[in-house]
């Protein structure tokens, strides 16, 4: 049964019945019936939607935050600016649905022809919990705009978020069933994949759930989009502005408890400026405040659940173990709740685990090269492919080093953020397909070439 735990404190805080088969049948069933009549609705009452459920969520973003922040444990602070950045992603495609999803007129064959494009019906979207609000309402915004249901099976450990989107959307006016929440086991998601009524799917998770459900999308011809790991290169080179790359990267390893795909995990620095790099990362991570996600003053909550502390504690200790250098935190805090301090590791070489391994937590680790090549080359030295920031004070230097990054994004002399205007998604084992932006919302459609040739007449 699903179960909700409260990651501050240990202490369970409401257990969920998961759904039955019968449920589930019901649920698909209302799905693909609601679909159909969405699909018919015309483009602006959708996008009209989408307005209506931005302002249901800003109406409700206090308790809604504090649910985040008790479920997951993130600070409540970044749990309202989660909510803010859902609402604001519901606007943006409200505001530009139209232009994203126009037809298009193409010359051929000496006749005009358009492109159009359709929904594909009903969609399966598999959720983490990292950011519980966030990570749905990036794929419903589009995924409703372009004409298609949903039905979610989110993370295990946050079920009440869940069922609360579920509700958020059909106070804003969804029609009946066309957005369905289901609390399955896992073992359950092949079936959801295989039903003909599922049309597609797309997933937020580790790169090995992804295999899985790659292969059970792909063995029944399923459209999938894949959003996985990540472990994001921070390059700063000899001549950056190191008090901005500092603040920066402290920022990007520690927002969400550093439990995000694109924080920044591998610090990737230039021998010449290392020590101080690593001096005034060390002084300004001292100072987050690790405690109560729901106190305004916390920076670090605890981690989402035990046994990811523990996976990342034994990464530290290995990497250690290998001759990393601890210069803070690395040591487990005493007393309830699934925290780790913010914790930076010097000296730490590419076949260390800090360095192979996606380190999902609050765990900085610093990685000295000479020179821009093999900062480059290290960067590479990863099997994810996600996102990457690049700190240099020669912006021509910045655009010969961008294409050699194996990378989704690169954000030059800045902190690498998912964005609602602008596609999102990895290369490697990060995944494949786009989320956000014009790119994200034709992932899920149909792109149908309409032609007509010349009137036969009687």
């Amino acid at each position: 049964m699903p179960l909700s735990v409260n990651p501050a404190t240990e202490a369970p805080e409401a257990e969920y019945d998961t759904h039955t088969p019968e449920q589930v049948d019901a649920a698909l069933t209302a799905a693909a019936a609601a679909q159909r009549e969405w699909r018919a609705t015309p483009l602006n009452h959708r996008l009209r939607l989408l307005r209506a459920i931005a302002r249901e969520l800003r109406s409700q973003a206090e308790p809604c935050a504090r649910l985040i922040s008790r479920e997951m444990g993130k600070p409540i602070t970044e749990s309202r600016a989660e909510i803010e950045k859902s609402a604001w992603t519901l606007d943006h495609y409200a505001e530009h649905g139209e232009r994203y999803l126009a037809p298009e007129s193409v010359s051929s064959h000496a006749s005009e022809s358009t492109v159009v494009l359709e929904p594909l019906g009903v969609l399966l979207a598999i959720m983490p919990w990292n950011y519980p609000f966030w990570q749905y309402f990036r794929f419903l915004a589009p995924a409703l705009a372009a004409g298609n249901g949903a039905v979610l099976k989110h993370a295990s450990n946050v079920p009440a978020c869940a069922l609360l989107l579920e509700q958020i959307v059909r106070r804003a006016g969804a029609p009946e069933g066309l957005c369905a929440t289901l609390l399955v086991e896992p073992r359950a998601v092949a079936d959801l994949i295989a039903d003909p009524r599922t049309a597609a799917v797309t997933l937020t998770g580790s790169t090995q759930v992804g295999a899985v459900v790659a292969a059970q999308s792909g063995a029944h011809l399923k459209k999938h989009v894949l959003e996985l790991g990540g472990s994001d290169p921070f390059i700063v080179l000899a001549d950056a502005d190191l008090a901005e790359a500092a603040e920066t990267a402290v920022r990007s390893r520690f927002t969400n408890v550093g439990q995000s795909c694109v924080n920044a995990k591998r610090f990737i620095v230039d021998h010449a400026v290392a020590d101080e790099f690593v001096e005034r990362v060390v002084a300004r991570a001292g100072t987050l405040v690790v405690g109560d996600p729901m106190a305004e003053a916390t920076d670090i909550g605890p981690l989402a659940r035990g046994d990811l502390r523990d996976t990342l504690h034994g990464q530290v200790l290995r990497t250690l173990a290998a001759g990393a250098t601890l210069r803070l935190g690395g040591e487990l805090v005493e007393g309830p709740g699934f925290f780790y301090p913010p914790t930076v590791l010097d000296h730490v070489s590419p076949e260390m685990a800090a360095f192979r391994e996606e380190t999902f937590g609050p765990v900085a680790s610093v990685t000295r090269v000479e020179g821009a090549q093999e900062a480059i080359d290290l960067a590479n030295r990863t099997e994810y492919g996600l996102g990457a920031a690049l700190w240099t004070s020669d912006l021509d230097e910045a655009r010969r080093l961008v294409p050699l990054i194996d990378a989704g994004a690169v954000f030059v002399n800045g902190q690498v953020a998912s964005d609602p205007r602008l596609p999102f998604g990895g290369i490697k084992k990060s995944g494949y397909g786009r989320e956000l932006g014009s790119y994200g919302i034709k992932e899920f459609v149909n792109v149908k070439t309409v032609w007509f040739g010349p009137a036969v007449t009687a």
